[in-house]
């Protein structure tokens, strides 16, 4: 392991050369998914600069022999954790929490047990979010809230649930005293609640590769990840959703994440909203 340059150091790392970004493109296009497209060139300077100067690389060149020889694949969950973008929110794009609400929840009532997947989940605002929408809504129903993200750093603080109070503008002031805890004297972030994180589970999945849970979920959030991928990615990935999708469950998509041009199996329900195809008989006709 290469020793850790001070940070008053000077950088002394060669500028990104084209090989080098075409190196890393495409290693982040066949373990993630990630379509660097040229014009990125400075982004991934930007954002890998920091580990190729603390690795003691003089060059992109070297970080990138050093990541493909590690066995341990700690270098490339580095790289995939300074790559992926993780922007979020709590009730984002919150038209398709009103539809969860009003059109989806109260069909899963009668279940024993209401499992939902919060896909690509990033630092934890959505899947929060669902757990809340579902507990205002069906106070004693059993729930469970499975958020799931390939990047390690973004995970741990999707499980930690502090958010910064600026991060918690916009959120219901009943949500607040309900579902949150404040953190410090003054108050400078918000806690989620014990009761609250007890409803939540999360594990690493890396939507381009195979996996399984073991079962399938009747909602499946899946939002604004897809934008990342090219059209050959986006169809593998929405056929491993559509998989993880009972018949007649819900998959949410971002609004910049239309499936028209997209081969699926899916069937339209309103914009960003798809449905898989639903049995005769089923668990979705016992409420209808």
């Amino acid at each position: 392991m290469k020793p850790v340059i001070d940070a008053g150091e000077p950088d002394t790392v060669r500028p990104l050369a084209p090989q080098e970004f075409e190196q890393i493109r495409q290693l982040a296009y066949s373990t993630f998914g990630l379509d660097l497209k040229s014009g990125k060139e400075e982004l991934v300077s930007a954002r890998l600069r920091r580990l190729v100067l603390n690795g003691g690389y003089r060059c992109f060149d070297e970080y990138y022999r050093s990541i493909v020889a590690d066995k341990t694949g700690a270098g490339l969950a580095a790289m995939i954790d300074a790559l992926a973008t993780n922007h979020t929110a709590f009730l984002r794009e919150p038209d398709h929490f009103v539809f969860l609400r009003d059109r989806v929840l109260p069909r899963l009532a009668h279940r024993d047990l209401i499992e939902i997947w919060s896909a690509a989940c990033s630092t934890g605002e959505e899947v929060w979010t669902l757990a809340m929408v579902v507990r205002d809504a069906l106070p004693s129903a059993r729930l469970r809230i499975n958020g799931s993200d390939i990047s390690q750093k973004a995970l741990a603080f999707a499980q930690r649930a502090v958010f910064p109070l600026d991060r918690c503008q916009g959120l219901p002031a009943a949500w607040l005293a309900r579902y949150f805890e404040p953190e410090g004297r003054p108050a400078h972030a918000h806690r989620v609640s014990p009761a609250l994180r007890a409803l939540a589970a999360f594990r690493s999945v890396n939507l381009v590769k195979s996996f399984s849970w073991g079962r399938q979920f009747p909602v499946i959030f899946c939002r604004n990840v897809m934008i990342y991928f090219d059209r050959p990615t986006q169809e593998q990935v929405i056929r491993h959703l559509a998989d993880c999708l009972e018949p007649g469950g819900y998959l949410f998509v971002g609004h910049a994440e239309s499936l028209t041009r997209v081969s699926h199996s899916l069937e339209y329900v309103q914009p960003a909203v798809y449905r898989k195809p639903q049995r005769k008989e089923g668990p979705w006709n016992k409420s209808s």
